[in-house]
């Protein structure tokens, strides 16, 4: 591969480092064709872009937009995909679901959600992780709760009893 070759590979990398937000770097090694024509197919249809690097031109990548991390650097050793995403867990879910039927791809890290998880031990962790999108609706709906249960109060027999109250207490101001 000559030195132009390498740079356009770099800037494809760094292209799609910047346009996915999330990312997965795994083992695919030992894959047969058939397996990995599977694993390929599950990709497309959850919208996993996968991309099978050479390490040193992905840590140039990385380097180019200012993502390379020590750790994420530090995996980058023997046979490397990368698994490139716009949902944080769609690719540990992805890993996970296709390990039922062989051991491979290995997580060796991944960025999700503006951080950096290390070894395939974090899948767990990497399938149960939320969204920003999702962390706010749940804070939405613990902050609209209380607000509906006094609502509901006030329109039930408990809120006659409440304003039976305030009434005889404007009574006894006035």
């Amino acid at each position: 591969m000559t030195k132009e070759e390498k740079l356009v590979v770099i800037n494809n990398l760094a292209e799609q480092l910047q346009a996915y937000p999330h990312f997965y770097i795994t083992n695919i090694e030992a894959l047969n064709a058939e397996q990995t024509a599977a694993l390929r197919r599950k990709c497309f249809e959850q919208e996993v872009k996968l991309v099978v690097v050479k390490d040193t031109l992905l840590t140039k990548a990385l380097e180019k937009v200012e993502k390379a991390d020590a750790e994420l650097v530090k995996v980058l050793e023997g046979s490397t995909s990368i698994m490139f995403s716009h949902v944080a867990k769609a690719p540990a879910t992805l890993i996970k679901e296709f390990r039922k039927s062989s051991d491979k791809p290995v997580l060796k890290a991944a960025y999700a959600e503006g951080c950096v998880y290390v070894g395939d031990n974090q899948l767990d962790a990497l399938c149960n992780i939320k969204s920003k999108e999702e962390l706010i609706a749940d804070v939405i709906a613990l902050l609209q709760s209380p607000a509906k249960n006094v609502i509901s109060a006030l329109q039930g027999s408990a809120g006659q009893k409440i304003a039976g109250i305030v009434k005889t207490l404007e009574s006894r101001n006035n």
